[in-house]
């Protein structure tokens, strides 16, 4: 029973799951392709899925560092600020463009999501950063002025 499947940016991260007891989460570089790119990963025991679909996407992560690189703890956190700073721009439509911030990103922070489902958002955040101009606290470009 699918209990949440929601969209980031309509085209981009999304998570669904179907655990009642677990909550899901939503997720500048060119584009090197006509085509979307598409990320999928799934994990039965846990019952979700995140499946990311934006152009360029599959070709900037593989120019950033590998799996096992960055510690869980470390991309919890920065998802963590990611997650806030994202709801907070979706909540804050009038300020912020409606057309990237869509939907909030239901991402428990009591929930172990894994460390591929933390490594995938976190690259995916900052994929977002870098190919939307945008910049969060804890990105590489800094909090926004």
């Amino acid at each position: 029973m699918m209990r949440y499947f929601l969209a980031i940016l309509g085209f981009a991260l999304m998570i669904y799951s179907c655990d009642s007891g677990r909550t899901g989460m939503s997720g500048g570089s060119d584009a090197t392709s006509e085509t979307m790119d598409t990320v999928r990963i799934a994990n039965d025991s846990l019952e979700y899925e995140i499946i990311i679909l934006d152009l360029g996407f599959n070709n900037w992560l593989v120019t950033q560092p590998p799996e096992g690189y960055y510690s869980q703890s470390f991309l919890e956190n920065r998802n963590r600020l990611f997650v806030t700073e994202y709801n907070r721009r979706v909540q804050n439509f009038q300020r912020y463009d409606p057309n990237l911030y869509q939907q909030e990103i239901n991402y428990e922070f009591d929930v172990d999501y894994g460390y591929e489902v933390n490594y995938l958002l976190y690259n995916y955040m900052m994929f977002f950063q870098e190919r939307y101009k945008q910049s969060f606290t804890g990105g590489r470009q800094g909090p926004k002025q």
